[in-house]
């Protein structure tokens, strides 16, 4: 009797003791945050303010393929609640990435079609140029792709290449943009055909994260402090097997929260490189809206949850040979949706 109560108790420390991070394990439960209107194509970017308002941007791609127009701008409350849709005025239909300027608290925009990025009025869609890349382009047979942009603390910004494998880089102020790093383990020939993606530095601002998409790998560049910026180091891969790495973001505890567009979850990785959470599923379609998760993007804190948007993407629009596992699923969606799960 007195062993088995011995027992019990060594067996209860061990389950008060256990790290708190054993329960991350529990995928959490996806709730819809919102369905953009009828007419919307994919959402791609994403962006919370200090206030808790969602602005979404989309990639201009339905399931019948490109659409046309301006591209086109959705913010939210942080209850799901449609505020107002902007057209962006001078830009192409195809928008990605945004973010807030953190010096100068503007809005601003990456014209993936346009290879440019924008600076936007988010009530009007005014907009102006506020960075552009050099000519020639150091692999002109690449071409140009625009992705995700962030910024260092003295506000210079960032913003990664997916076709030519560069994280370039401006001032404050923005202008012709310069290389910060090109390399061969930013670009891809793998499904999806996008190489630099979402990219964020760690907390102390010694390393950049950029996610490689079609090589399913998370790429650490070395950052040395620096005026008028930081110098970088030579990348090196930091984390592999993250199916289609696309979003990416870093948190107070600098752990990467890295969406996996191509099994539909969300991968939490601590700064040694171990997988610690794995969050969100797929659920199917139902009325033409994705359940859950499907080819999901780009994700931001929204107090206690994560919002993430579903671009729902079917690869065969670009080539028929990128067919994908949710190809088909894809194909079926006509609504367009952004999921919000609660953070553990």
């Amino acid at each position: 009797m007195i062993a088995r109560i011995a027992g019990l108790a060594l067996a209860l420390a061990t389950l008060v003791s256990a790290p708190p991070r054993a329960s991350a394990w529990d995928r959490g439960r996806v709730r819809l945050f919102a369905t953009l209107p009828a007419g919307a194509t994919g959402p791609e970017g994403l962006e919370v303010d200090a206030r808790g308002r969602v602005y979404v941007t989309t990639f201009g791609f339905d399931a019948s393929g490109p659409v046309t127009g301006a591209g086109q701008l959705y913010v939210y409350d942080d209850d799901g609640r449609l505020l107002r849709q902007v057209s962006i005025a001078g830009s192409t239909p195809h928008l990605l990435g945004l973010a807030f300027h953190p010096t100068t608290g503007k809005l601003l925009v990456i014209d993936f079609g346009g290879a440019q990025v924008l600076e936007v009025d988010p009530h009007t869609g005014a907009s102006t140029v506020f960075m552009t890349l050099p000519s020639p382009l150091p692999h002109p047979a690449l071409g140009a792709g625009l992705n995700d942009l962030t910024f260092d603390r003295a506000g210079n910004v960032f913003v990664s290449d997916s076709f030519q494998g560069i994280v370039w880089t401006t001032g404050p102020g923005g202008g012709v943009a310069s290389a910060w790093v090109d390399s061969a383990l930013l670009r891809t020939t793998g499904v999806p055909p996008f190489g630099a993606n979402g990219l964020r530095f760690n907390r102390h601002e010694t390393a950049l994260f950029v996610a490689n998409t079609g090589n399913d790998t998370v790429v650490e560049i070395p950052a040395t402090p620096g005026s008028p910026g930081p110098s970088a180091g030579t990348p090196a891969v930091f984390a592999n097997s993250v199916n289609g790495a696309d979003g990416l973001i870093v948190d107070e505890d600098d752990d990467l929260w890295v969406v996996a567009n191509q099994s539909d979850e969300i991968v939490v990785i601590d700064p040694t490189g171990k997988a610690i959470a794995r969050l969100g599923d797929f659920g199917g379609v139902a009325a033409g809206a994705p359940v859950q998760l499907l080819f999901p993007a780009s994700l931001r804190f929204l107090g206690k949850d994560l919002v993430v948007t579903n671009l729902s993407l079917d690869l065969r629009l670009f080539d028929p040979s990128y067919a994908a596992v949710d190809s088909e699923w894809c194909a079926m969606v006509t609504r367009y949706t952004v999921s919000r799960i609660r953070v553990r």
